[in-house]
Parts: C-alpha cells; sequence; structure tokens
C-alpha cells in the first residue's frame, strides 16, 4: 500500500514472537495485493479495469473496506469518497511538479468521481462501478483494516502485547508488561500538557486504535497558496485549512477513515460524525491551536 509497517510485540519467547509477527507480515503482503492501487494486478486494480462493467463478485477483505468506505460517503455527503482517484492522482502529480492541475484534465477526473457510481450488493458481494475509467483508491481507509487483521493473526499465535502501525495508523492491544499503557506521541492533544516550547504529548492507549489525519504535514506551495494532500471528493479540491485530526477509537478501519473524513468537514460537523461511533475520542489541531 505504498507505506512501511511495523510491530512491536511482546511474547513468550523469541520463537513465538517470530512466528506470530510473520504471519501477521504475511496478512499485510495479503492485503497488500488485494487493496493497492500502486499494483497493477492487486484486486482492487482488477476491479477497477472492469469499471463500466457488469458487477464483479469480489473478495470478503474488499468488500468489508468498501462497505465501511461508502458509509462514511453517506454520512458526509460525498466529502469522503473512495472513488477520488483520478482527482488524487492528478493533485499528486502537482505536488510533485509545484503547478496546479490542467483545468480540463481535472474536469475530467471529476467527471468519473461520485460514490453513488459505485454500486455493492450486500447478498452476494458484488461491486459494481458504472462509469468506464472509474479508478479506487483506499489510501485513506485500508491501512487501517490491515492493522486490524495483523492484530487477528497474532493473537490467534498467543501474542496479546502488541503495537501494529501502517503509515501512521495504529492499532494496539494490551499494554507492554508492567506498563499501563502503550506510550504514544499526540500532537494534537498538548491541553497544556507538554513542556514548554513542545507540540507533543505522550498518552497512554490499549486495545484501540490510532490515525491522524490532515493537511499539516503533506502538502505543496503553489503560487503563493497551500495545498494539502487531502481531497474533498465533493469539490475535488485539496484541504487549506491547516487542519490535523486525531482519531482514537476501537478499531482501525474505523479510525482510519473517521480521521481523514472529519479532517475534510471540519471540527464541527466532524464531532457529529464522530459522534455516531462508541468509544470514540477526536484531537483537532488548526495550525498553531488545539482543541481537544
Amino acid at each position: 500500500m505504498g507505506v512501511d509497517v511495523r510491530i512491536v510485540a511482546y511474547a513468550r519467547d523469541k520463537s513465538q514472537a517470530e512466528t506470530a509477527c510473520a504471519a501477521a507480515f504475511e496478512r499485510f503482503a495479503e492485503l497488500d495485493t488485494i487493496m493497492s492501487d500502486y499494483r497493477p494486478t492487486s484486486e482492487l486494480m482488477r476491479l477497477c479495469a472492469k469499471a463500466g462493467g457488469p458487477p464483479v463478485k469480489v473478495s470478503r477483505d474488499l468488500y468489508v473496506v468498501l462497505r465501511r468506505a461508502q458509509e462514511l460517503a453517506r454520512l458526509t455527503d460525498g466529502r469522503f469518497d473512495v472513488t477520488c482517484s483520478p482527482v488524487i492522482r492528478l493533485w499528486r502529480a502537482a505536488r510533485k511538479s509545484a503547478k496546479l492541475p490542467d483545468p480540463t484534465e481535472l474536469k475530467a477526473a471529476r467527471d468519473l468521481v461520485g460514490w453513488r457510481m459505485l454500486e455493492l450488493d450486500d447478498r452476494i458481494k458484488t461491486v459494481h462501478l458504472k462509469r468506464a475509467g472509474m479508478q479506487l483508491d483506499l489510501g485513506a481507509i485500508a491501512k487501517g483494516y490491515a492493522d486490524d487483521c495483523a492484530q487477528k493473526v497474532l493473537k490467534r499465535h498467543g501474542v496479546t502485547r502488541a503495537l501494529v502501525e501502517a503509515g501512521g495508523d495504529i492499532v494496539v492491544t494490551d499494554p507492554p508488561p508492567g506498563e499501563p499503557g502503550w506510550r504514544i506521541l499526540v500532537p494534537n492533544a498538548t491541553a497544556g500538557k507538554a513542556e514548554p516550547g513542545s507540540e507533543e504529548v505522550p498518552l497512554l492507549f490499549s486495545n484501540c486504535a490510532i490515525s491522524t489525519s490532515g493537511d499539516l504535514e503533506q502538502s505543496v506551495v503553489i503560487d503563493g497558496k497551500r495545498y494539502s494532500h487531502v481531497i474533498d471528493a465533493r469539490t475535488g479540491m485539496p484541504l487549506t485549512d491547516r487542519i490535523q485530526v486525531t482519531v482514537v477509537t476501537r478499531d482501525g478501519l474505523t479510525s482510519d477513515g473517521l480521521s481523514t473524513a472529519v479532517s475534510i468537514m471540519g471540527s464541527e460537523k466532524g464531532r457529529a460524525l464522530a459522534a455516531r461511533y462508541p468509544k470514540t475520542r477526536l484531537y483537532i489541531r488548526f495550525a498553531n491551536q488545539d482543541e481537544k
């Protein structure tokens, strides 16, 4: 999926640790062949190649992620939309070249975007991409799901104290031995607790997921205006308001997608969205301002 993956695990001995972690990495590799848009032969890209044709039966893993993606698309009125890949690719190129996308190309890309053109059939687990040329990008949701899956593999091998991290999306189980929790830095959670001059404070986490999204880190300045890597699918434009959101919730599939969705929606609407998901906490930061 174009990111590094890290596992920190506590086991009864080296053999158990090596076996469990190897199996978890194998699961990541399997999901990469399913959901990566960097692999032309992935299941996701094979599905996209059939856009405009009849519905396609897909694997359970891909269906679960697309089902949640469509839920977020509906709840965000299309701001979060995995069909936004054609637009994302244009802006990805713009960040490299420091030149705005060609307006004609951008309009053509936007014509291929729309969550309602992606239809799911829960009964037979098929996906229908209605318009030829449609492309999907799961970069804002699949990593969290992969973290969840890796933790399930670790547990099957008896490892119940672990941290799995993929591209900044983190899922943790029980704390390290003798510790009250996993100590993880959350830049948005200073709330007066950090040392003078510091923007980070470690918080304690266990049996939950932590994801951070926003436009404070990855961006480009073109003609004096700052553009994020996060795209509002309804407008086809990147964020420009310098927001960063950390979501803490029960699983990675939820935290990964929700952190991006809240980033796009902003504080007020984002909090209303997050309230739909039980046991969810938000830390929101606007440039130099922290909001818990």
